[in-house]
């Protein structure tokens, strides 16, 4: 049984507009869709200011470009600058240790002159990509010394960036360098194993958190304890959401975010804006939207035709569940606050244009693929 490819079925299913620019149509549209219900969203959020949605659209805007930039890159080019982005991320976070700007009481921003970032958000997509990178050549599942090398390659940044202090990114890098070994092959022996190894440890973690990552870990077990000072976000956001009921208050109609009760109503506390005025249903289709991009990612995932493309395409998926999971988890009480906004909805650039080139990277898996038939 010989194996080739067939001209003529690659030829009729590529000769679309989105195979020649190199885009997954299905994954287009939709990241379309959440955009625009977050700049609804966002406008009611900052009291209909104009000029906020204005800068939003102009990320929105670099946000796609840069989507759009990655998914002409072959999976066999991303192989090849895997090593070198993995690289210079960690000695761009070295050089926050060193001497990054402080915002907000974290040192977390590197100023070249020309362009001011956070060198973080690069490494979401740097360590999934390497740990893929170095995993892609060995025999899966992983044997134990290639797991310990695995866990260096991300307990590094991860360090350093919960160093900055950062937990929120450093536990999300952590989640998508993890979900690399658990698409290898993770034993669930090794993986109970780590568990219990991390429950153990909690009281050390404890010791070694800041002082504000404790006050975060004791209003999400107590919130009412300090209803005016720490728990006043959980408790503002937890009586939005409750009183939008099925159908929400309407749009721009919301009490809590049109009279300044809720904090942080247009970054990280916008689901509770959307949950106010749109309500349950709008909720719903919000998930809808996102469980549309989880799932196709998948089925990327499931298509992709070496380990690789695999590993880095369930990663990203995966990590992006996760992403807007936190996020919701946090503001509804659910999960302590880690400061990760919502993905694509909350205002902001940085996040979304690490997020964009992330499914610019599954476009690229997906419509580079070779169709082989026996």
């Amino acid at each position: 049984m010989s194996i080739a490819l067939t001209p003529h079925r690659e030829d009729a299913s590529r000769s679309g507009w989105q195979y020649r620019l190199h885009l997954d149509a299905p994954l287009l549209f939709t990241l379309i869709a959440v955009s625009a219900l977050g700049l609804i969203v966002l406008y009611s959020a900052g009291g209909g200011d104009m000029a906020l949605v204005e800068r939003q659209l102009v990320r929105l805007g670099i946000a796609f470009t840069g989507m759009l930039i990655v998914a002409q890159l072959t999976p066999g080019m991303l192989k090849r600058l895997t090593p070198w982005l993995f690289v210079l991320g960690v000695l761009f976070l070295l050089a926050v240790l060193i001497g990054g700007e402080v915002s907000g009481g974290a040192q977390r921003w590197l100023n070249l002159y020309i362009i001011r970032f956070q060198p973080s958000e690069m490494m979401k997509l740097a360590v999934p990509m390497m740990v893929a990178w170095y995993l892609k050549d060995f025999r899966l599942p992983p044997k134990r010394w290639q797991l310990l090398a695995s866990a260096t390659l991300i307990a590094v940044p991860m360090l350093m960036i919960a160093k900055q202090p950062d937990l929120g990114t450093a536990l999300l890098i952590a989640s998508s360098g993890f979900f690399v070994l658990f698409l290898a092959g993770l034993q669930w022996r090794l993986l109970a194993f780590f568990t219990v190894l991390l429950a153990a440890a909690a009281p050390a973690l404890w010791h070694f958190m800041h002082d504000y990552q404790r006050q975060r870990v004791i209003t999400f077990l107590h919130p009412e304890s300090d209803p005016l000072g720490s728990g006043y976000h959980i408790i503002q956001s937890k009586i939005a959401i409750g009183s939008g009921g099925l159908l929400g208050k309407g749009w721009m109609n919301g009490t809590q975010s049109q009279l300044n009760f809720l904090p942080e109503r247009s970054t990280d506390f916008i689901f509770a804006v959307l949950g106010e005025e749109f309500g349950f249903f709008g909720i719903l289709t919000l998930f809808a939207l996102y469980m549309i991009i989880v799932v196709r990612g998948i089925m990327i995932t499931i298509q992709a035709q070496d380990t690789y493309t695999r590993l880095l395409a369930g990663s990203l998926s995966m990590t992006f569940f996760v992403y807007f999971i936190v996020n919701t988890g946090m503001v509804t009480g659910l999960l302590p606050v880690v400061g990760l906004p919502l993905p694509i909805i909350s205002y902001g650039g940085t996040s979304i244009v690490t997020l964009m080139a992330g499914f610019g990277i599954l476009m690229s898996i997906q419509t580079h693929r070779k169709l082989l038939a026996t």
